[in-house]
């Protein structure tokens, strides 16, 4: 049967079966045994600790003190989302942040608590935002329905943002790396140089898989900072 190049965003589940993700996930009795202290001295969770504290300091930077509870949040959410994203560029592997489902379900509940936050504390500013200082009356209509459809975009665009950059590079490599393989007992030389852009679009969807997962957390942030 002929394989589709959007089969590698479908869910690996059989029917009747149960995904591998939770068939063989390991209990605690399965993990080596460590000792209390390693996460101390282990230079990889040293950096990776300096990193997040960079990262937490320079996010919640424009925010208030009111906003600074949502940073372990954040932090969190980023190291998850860099982690699914660098995980789904090996080979065999499935990418669950190419699913628009799972975006939307980090996006919608997010962005919700942000505008239940802004109407919660200052409903003024909250419903200030719907329409700008200065709007002539004639308009005034016209631009809170404008502003309330873009508000209730914003988890839309999340989503789609981060589906949408997953699933383009991941097909932009299997589409190359098909070419290789039909290219290479035919003309070598143009294999060789094909692979050689396939190694550097490897490259760029790394940069892409971090810089996603940050744009993301960023933007929850500034949609924090107007209802904060």
């Amino acid at each position: 049967m002929a394989m589709s190049f959007f089969d590698q965003f479908r869910e690996p589940i059989l029917p009747g079966s149960t995904p591998d993700c939770y068939r063989n996930r390991p209990t605690l009795s399965t993990l080596p045994p460590h000792h209390p202290h390693d996460e101390l001295t282990n230079r990889l969770i040293t950096i990776q600790g300096w990193l997040i504290n960079r990262f937490t300091s320079q996010l919640m930077l424009p925010l208030n003190v009111g906003g600074h509870k949502w940073a372990l949040l954040l932090a969190s959410l980023m190291v998850f989302l860099i982690t699914i994203n660098m995980l789904g560029l090996l080979p065999y592997t499935f990418t669950p942040t190419t699913q628009l489902s799972l975006n939307m379900g980090f996006a919608v509940p997010l962005w919700l608590a942000t505008v239940i936050i802004g109407m919660r504390n200052q409903p003024t500013i909250a419903l200030g935002h719907l329409l700008p200082e200065g709007t002539p009356i004639p308009l005034i209509p016209v631009l809170i329905i404008i502003e309330t459809i873009s508000l209730f975009i914003r988890p839309l665009a999340l989503g789609v943002r981060l589906t949408a950059n997953l699933t383009a590079g991941h097909l932009l490599i299997q589409l190359i790396a098909t070419a290789v393989f039909v290219l290479l007992p035919m003309m070598p030389t143009v294999a060789i140089l094909t692979a050689a852009v396939l190694f550097l679009l490897t490259l760029l969807e790394v940069a892409v898989a971090m810089i996603q997962a940050y744009v993301f957390v960023l933007l929850l942030s500034l949609y924090l900072q107007e209802n904060v």
